[in-house]
């Protein structure tokens, strides 16, 4: 088997989303996608890797994953050279899995779990429709109408969202009410009115419904050293179960810093490019949870050695998603198939809104868990309407 031609999408509303097409002689064809600067992504496949992979057995994964990676610009990050190679490997693992007739969990190694819990990362439904994904100026609440408004919800009525993500059987919540208080001064510094207003959902939360729900606290990479240190002592009184990129994470010993600073746990980081990235974090105990996201930091492969890594160091794994449809998948994927998977991350504005204006069918997500599929591949197709929406860029390439 040989992949014939490497295809690839955008669309208009979509403007950050790419989906990629990897087709090949025996019919064949997998489903992959990254997010961010998507025509910069789409001209790095076409015009670098293509030549590389057109021709190529799509089964040997690991060495067209290598070959993608170790490109000389293609350093340990989430740039363009590493979405491309995720979105790639993605597409790759579907073709293996339907090859085989299984789905990728059991491809990765086998179900580690019958089910694995999720969060609820607290997005409205049009939280990615734009092509704007600067904090705060991306958020979109405006025209929003859909029965998840969940970022207006933790916003402007926290508790009455944890009471509805209870009674759904969601028990554990992600938000960002600091995000316009950075915006303020620039990360420099936090205001006391500023403090004071970013602190109230957890305030409603915890009046509302006690420890019932988990709250993890998202604070986006916006902030120095000592206001994120200085903030985390304010918000450790409401017991949340982690801070998540308190810091840009381009300094370990910084992160560390912060992390021996608290009880509460450290997240980090969606935004680190492949496993040597997040050995220099787990050297200096920087990361008590382990997050990646597998639309950029290198695809299913990397993301399993990502995996295997922190197991090493004892900490769980979380996989992110809070991108589109195809990564969200996959990201179920590799989070079934890894022993120390602590929560997946999920959007209910968006596996119950927009993804499904877009691919196929979603897996089974119920009473805060999500549950295995069984079809072969990630499960996933984009829907056949999506090939006649106006707004679609279509670039292929072909052996």
């Amino acid at each position: 088997m040989k992949i014939t031609a490497i295809r690839t999408f955008r669309v208009e509303e979509f403007a950050n989303v790419l989906w990629v097409q990897v087709e090949t002689d025996a019919g064949v064809t997998g489903l992959g996608e990254t997010f961010y600067g998507a025509e910069s992504v789409e001209a790095h496949i076409h015009n670098t890797l293509s030549v590389r992979l057109l021709g190529q057995d799509p089964t040997k994964i690991e060495l067209l994953h290598k070959e993608m990676v170790t490109l000389p610009m293609a350093q340990a990050s989430t740039g363009v050279e590493y979405r491309a190679a995720s979105a790639i490997d993605i597409a790759l693992w579907d073709i293996f899995g339907k090859v085989c007739g299984q789905p990728v969990h059991k491809m990765l190694g086998g179900q580690s779990w019958d089910k694995v819990r999720i969060y609820n990362t607290c997005a409205g439904t049009r939280y990615v429709r734009s092509n704007n994904i600067k904090p705060v100026s991306n958020w979109d609440l405006a025209g929003g109408d859909g029965p998840y408004e969940d970022l207006d919800g933790f916003m402007n009525r926290p508790a009455q969202l944890a009471e509805d993500l209870l009674e759904n059987g969601i028990t554990a919540m992600k938000i960002w009410p600091f995000d316009p208080h950075a915006a303020e001064f620039k990360g420099q510094h936090i205001s006391a009115a500023g403090m004071k207003a970013a602190l109230k959902p957890f305030e409603e939360i915890r009046k509302a419904v006690g420890d019932k729900i988990e709250i993890m606290l998202e604070m986006h990479s916006l902030w120095n050293l000592p206001t994120a240190k200085r903030i985390a002592r304010e918000v450790e009184a409401f017991k949340p179960t982690w801070f998540e990129d308190p810091i840009r994470m381009n300094n370990a010993q910084a992160l560390a810093e912060f992390a021996r600073s608290t009880d509460v746990w450290t997240c980090a980081s969606e935004t680190l490019g492949s496993r040597f990235a997040y050995k220099d974090y787990l050297d200096r105990d920087a990361a008590h949870v382990v997050m990646a996201d597998l639309c950029w930091t290198g695809g299913l492969t990397e993301g399993r050695k990502i995996a295997a890594m922190a197991d090493t160091y004892h900490r769980p794994f979380a996989p992110h998603d809070c991108i589109g449809p195809v990564g969200f998948c996959a990201a179920i994927q590799m989070s079934l198939s890894q022993p120390n998977t602590l929560i997946q991350e999920s959007v209910r504005a968006f596996y119950r809104g927009w993804y499904l204006e877009l691919v196929t069918e979603m897996p089974r997500i119920e009473g805060g868990y999500v549950y295995p599929t069984e079809a072969p591949g990630l499960g996933v197709e984009l829907q056949p309407a999506f090939f006649d929406r106006t707004d679609l860029t279509t670039r292929v390439s072909e052996a």
